[in-house]
């Protein structure tokens, strides 16, 4: 799933312009290339996690907060997901503890959660570029991992509005969006 979700965040990215990076999202604070840099930041950081076990803190700021992007929005993304790709597919990873910013658990949660996490952003992206994602699979399985994790505690703002009511019919990115509170 991980390699699924690179492949089709960088399919988007490569039908998105660089006048496209202003155009506002679903996350309603964040433009394009907002959502391209939280996505280079957290695949840097769940990256590293993997490799060392956590992030260091002088590195955390600078992912969680900084340009991650610079001039190249795309090739950061290319780099930053070939090295998530790459530490989780290490011998052993998948039995390691990891420690983020939201606490310690086994690799194979904090795989589940960047699945999560970046599906939904791809999606964020593909909408403000007119652009869909088309990997039904993919959308499918990372709504039901973002059922599994996603309780009423982080139902708050700034991390996940209230779930949208969208018909049950609605295509997978419909139902995407709405779990992770988008009003469509």
């Amino acid at each position: 799933m991980l390699q699924r979700v690179v492949d089709a965040t960088g399919g988007v990215l490569d039908h998105t312009t660089t006048a496209q990076l202003s155009n506002p999202t679903l996350c309603t604070e964040w433009t394009v290339r907002d959502l391209v840099n939280h996505m280079v930041g957290g695949a840097t950081m769940f990256a590293v996690s993997a490799e060392q076990g956590s992030v260091p803190d002088d590195m955390l700021g600078q992912l969680t907060g900084g340009d991650n992007v610079g001039d190249d929005p795309k090739g950061a993304w290319a780099t930053a997901s070939q090295r998530a790709m790459t530490a989780f597919e290490a011998p052993g990873v998948m039995d390691k503890m990891v420690k983020l910013p939201f606490g310690e658990m086994p690799a194979g949660v904090a795989l589940n959660i960047a699945i999560f996490d970046v599906a939904t952003h791809a999606v964020d992206i593909a909408r403000a570029t007119g652009q869909h994602v088309t990997d039904t699979e993919l959308l499918e399985n990372a709504l039901a991992m973002g059922r599994q994790m996603i309780g009423p505690e982080l139902r708050v703002p700034g991390v996940f509005g209230d779930e949208q009511s969208v018909d049950a019919s609605a295509p997978a990115e419909d139902r995407l969006l709405a779990f992770a509170g988008r009003r469509l």
